[in-house]
């Protein structure tokens, strides 16, 4: 697959997602649907490794990562799923937008990967200035609970991706996401039976239909593709997925799901966006100034 075509594809895989997220638990619960995706992203990887006879590695390295990364997967997902029941699918999107800042400062405080320069705090002021006015806009009944455990599911996610990158494992991406997925998925099985423990009498079509997307694109594709970009690609265009997405989720939410934007919510995504510019190309935007000064 060409750079650009890899490029549309993680954006408009990352920009459903909530919203497939969304309707997989529709009838069945958030813990048979997390369990369920899972499961089918597990069995297609491990087909996939099989075809292209690709050795999963287990030397100590390898197995470190499998743990952390599995770890992380259900800490993100167990809290993401459990907080669609109270939150929108464009709400989803807009707080995932905030894993570039939170990542950033994980890698600052845990690897000493580069100091807190002005740009970088003032673009993790505007995203924390964006998560207020989401949290303000998406307060409802029942929703600020939602919308704490959707936090912690970023921060999971985020110090997730900072313990895998301190841990430096070089094992093939594919093979990586297979043995993580062995990690995480008897965790989402625990969850599921101490959650309900119950089969759905009957599975709308709907439900199913998102479920094998966000089993075959959502977890297996997605990632994969992405880091196909990581090799291929300049970190400055890839961290432009990050900016596109949110929007696109909010406005696929309102028009597929009924879902309302609030103004505030609008605020937070542009401060979320806008900081997330800021701390990645604030620093060369200064430079250009001064440079034509």
């Amino acid at each position: 697959m060409s750079l650009p075509a890899a490029f549309i594809t993680v954006i408009l895989i990352w920009s459903t997602t909530p919203l497939a997220i969304k309707w997989s638990a529709l009838g069945v619960g958030f813990s048979f649907a997390v369990f369920m995706r899972m499961a089918i992203g597990m069995l297609l990887c491990a087909v996939l490794l099989a075809a292209f006879r690709v050795r999963v590695p287990l030397h100590r390295k390898a197995l470190q990562a499998y743990l952390a990364g599995g770890l992380s997967m259900f800490g993100a997902m167990a809290l993401t799923y459990w907080s669609s029941q109270f939150v929108s699918s464009g709400m989803i999107a807009v707080l995932y937008g905030l894993s570039p800042l939170i990542t950033s400062l994980g890698a600052m405080l845990w690897l000493k990967e580069e100091a807190l320069t002005p740009s970088k705090f003032a673009g993790m002021a505007m995203g924390m200035l964006g998560l207020l006015l989401v949290f303000r806009g998406g307060l409802g009944a029942g929703s600020a609970a939602g919308l704490l455990a959707l936090f912690l599911a970023v921060v999971s996610q985020s110090l997730g991706l900072v313990w895998l990158k301190r841990i430096g494992d070089d094992s093939p991406p594919l093979a990586m996401t297979l043995g993580i997925l062995v990690v995480a998925l008897p965790l989402f099985f625990a969850a599921w039976w101490f959650a309900d423990g119950h089969l759905p009498a009957a599975i709308p079509e709907r439900a199913v239909a998102a479920t094998v997307y966000l089993g075959t694109f959502g977890s297996v594709l997605g990632f994969a593709l992405y880091y196909y970009l990581i090799k291929h690609m300049e970190a400055g265009r890839i961290a432009l997925i990050t900016l596109i997405t949110p929007v696109m989720a909010l406005m696929l939410g309102h028009g597929m799901n009924n879902e309302t934007v609030l103004p505030q919510m609008w605020l937070g995504t542009a401060s979320i966006v806008s900081g997330l510019c800021l701390h990645r190309w604030g620093e060369q935007w200064m430079r250009l100034l001064l440079k034509q000064a």
